[in-house]
C-alpha cells in the first residue's frame, strides 16, 4: 500500500474534519456581513475594529498561553518576528479591510481577499526569485478577470468611491500575503497555534492602542447593537474559525481544507443577499466562478 493511501483518513474519521473546515470557512465569511451591519449604526472603521479586537484579545491570549505550555521562551529573533507578523498579517490587513468595506459590497470584498494565493505566488517571484510558469499565470489571469467583472458591475451601479474601497481591500490582501510569505520559518519554530495566538495578540494591542491614541474615549460610546455585533464578530468570525481551521488541517491536511474553504466567497454572497439586500446578478455569478476557478487551478498547478 502506498504512503498516500495510508495517509488518507478513513471516511468515517474524516467527517469531523470536513464539518470543522466547512464551519470555519462560513464563519470567516460572516465577518464582512457583520461589519456592514455595524456600519449602519454610524460607527467608523477604527471604533469597530477596536471593539472587535478588544473582545477577541482574551481569547487569543488564552490560545497563545495554551499553545506555549512546555515550550521554550521566545528568543529576541522570534519576538521581533511575531511583532512584525502581527502588524502585517492581522493589524494592518484588518484595518485596511474594515475601511475598504465602507465603500464596496461584501461580495466584492470577499472575492478580492480570495486572491491571496495569487499574491503569495507573486511575492515568491519578487522576493525569492521563484519561477511563475505559464499555467500559473493563466490561473492568476482567470482569478483577476473574475474580480474585474464584479468590480465593473459595482462601477456600473454608480457607487461612489468603489475604486478606493477595492484598492484598500487589495492592499489588505497584500498585507496578509506578506504575512503568509514571511511566516514559514517562524511557524516551524513556534507552531501554527502559538504563532497565531501571539501575532493576533499583538494585533489586538495595536488596534486598541491606535484608538486610545487617536480618539477621545467618548467615541467608544456606541449603540448597543454595535457591541453585540462586535462580540459576535470577535468570537464567531475571528477566534472560532481560527481554531476550526487549525483542527481541520490536523485531520484533513492543508490541501483539502483549503478546497473546502472555497465555500467562503459563495456563503458571503448568499449572506449579503439575504442579510444586507445586496443584489445578485449574472455578473457577480460569473465573477465568482472566475475567481474560484482560477484559485483552484493555481492550487492544482503549483
Amino acid at each position: 500500500m502506498s504512503d498516500a493511501a495510508t495517509a488518507r483518513p478513513p471516511a468515517r474519521h474524516a467527517w469531523p474534519g470536513l464539518l470543522m473546515a466547512l464551519a470555519g470557512a462560513i464563519a470567516f465569511s460572516g465577518k464582512a456581513i457583520i461589519v456592514k451591519l455595524a456600519y449602519r449604526h454610524g460607527v467608523d472603521a477604527m471604533v469597530l475594529l477596536m471593539y472587535r479586537m478588544l473582545f477577541a484579545l482574551p481569547l487569543f491570549v488564552l490560545l497563545a498561553w495554551w499553545a506555549g505550555r512546555g515550550q521554550p521562551r521566545l528568543t529576541r529573533r522570534d519576538a521581533l518576528a511575531v511583532l512584525g507578523l502581527g502588524f502585517s498579517g492581522y493589524y494592518l490587513a484588518s484595518y485596511l479591510d474594515f475601511i475598504g468595506l465602507q465603500f464596496i459590497s461584501a461580495s466584492l470584498e470577499r472575492l478580492i481577499l480570495y486572491l491571496t494565493p495569487t499574491l503569495v505566488l507573486l511575492l515568491g517571484w519578487l522576493r525569492h526569485g521563484r519561477r511563475v510558469n505559464g499555467r500559473q499565470a493563466l490561473a492568476m489571469a482567470i482569478s483577476y478577470a473574475g474580480v474585474l467583472l464584479v468590480f465593473g458591475h459595482e462601477l456600473a451601479l454608480d457607487r461612489p468611491h468603489v475604486a478606493i474601497g477595492a484598492t484598500l481591500v487589495l492592499l489588505s490582501t497584500a498585507s496578509y500575503a506578506v504575512y503568509l510569505d514571511s511566516s514559514g520559518q517562524v511557524v516551524q519554530r513556534l507552531g501554527a497555534a502559538r504563532l497565531t495566538g501571539l501575532a493576533s495578540t499583538v494585533a489586538c494591542a495595536l488596534c486598541i492602542g491606535q484608538f486610545l491614541l487617536l480618539r477621545p474615549l467618548a467615541d467608544a460610546l456606541v449603540p448597543a447593537p454595535v457591541i453585540g455585533l462586535s462580540v459576535l464578530n470577535a468570537v464567531a468570525c475571528t477566534f472560532t474559525p481560527v481554531l476550526l481551521v487549525m483542527l481541520a488541517i490536523e485531520r484533513l491536511g492543508s490541501a483539502l481544507t483549503s478546497q473546502i474553504g472555497m465555500v467562503g466567497p459563495v456563503s458571503t454572497i448568499l449572506m449579503g443577499v439575504v442579510l444586507l439586500g445586496e443584489p445578485f446578478t449574472g455578473w457577480i455569478a460569473a465573477g465568482t466562478l472566475g475567481v474560484l476557478t482560477g484559485v483552484t487551478l493555481l492550487a492544482r498547478w503549483r
